[in-house]
């Protein structure tokens, strides 16, 4: 058993290993351009509005609470906030009259679905779209139907749900940490 289980725990690390360098590689250009449009969000005096479903929601709720500040709080939040998919009885239209309510031209929707395929999210991309708002999409698979909606789309190349999720955090948290130094926070 022990050496099935000590097996199983080096192939998950050489998995995400090899996942990370496929990322940097990749997808480095992606979060560049991501970390271009949220640092231009927040210095015309934007927000950030994020959003997804399922797991999704939790990876949205933590990206936003990292940038309104946390448990850091004696340092500068930044104007973010996560939507939730609960308000609406419709699923497909879960977040738009969030959307229609809470956004403004300008601000930056932050879109993630690991599929890129989820009707609400698209729905609300489509939508932030026509009003003006920028648009970054975390997906992941092939990136389904979310680049169509989006400014970017950082598609993490796996079809491993965990692995998709696990990226996606860490590439939000490189997106803060980019977005904070550029703003000297």
């Amino acid at each position: 058993m022990e050496n099935g289980m000590m097996d199983l725990i080096q192939s998950e690390m050489t998995t995400r290993k090899n996942l990370m360098s496929e990322i940097e590689d990749e997808l480095q250009n992606y979060i560049y351009t991501a970390c271009v449009i949220a640092t231009e969000t927040i210095n015309h005096g934007k927000k950030i509005i994020l959003f997804g479903n399922g797991n999704n929601a939790l990876n949205a709720r933590y990206i936003a609470t990292k940038l309104i500040g946390g448990c850091d709080i004696d340092k500068r939040g930044l104007p973010a906030i996560c939507l939730d998919a609960t308000i609406s009885n419709e699923e497909d239209r879960a977040f738009d009259k969030q959307i229609e309510v809470l956004a403004k031209d300008g601000d930056l929707l932050i879109g993630i679905s690991k599929s890129g395929n989820s009707k609400n999210i698209l729905r609300a991309l489509s939508l932030g779209k026509h009003m003006e708002c920028r648009t970054v999409g975390f997906s992941g698979y092939d990136g389904g139907a979310m680049s169509e909606f989006c400014d970017v789309n950082i598609i993490v190349p796996s079809d491993d749900t965990s692995c998709i999720f696990e990226a996606h955090v860490m590439i939000g948290n490189t997106i803060i940490r980019a977005l904070k130094d550029s703003l000297n926070l």
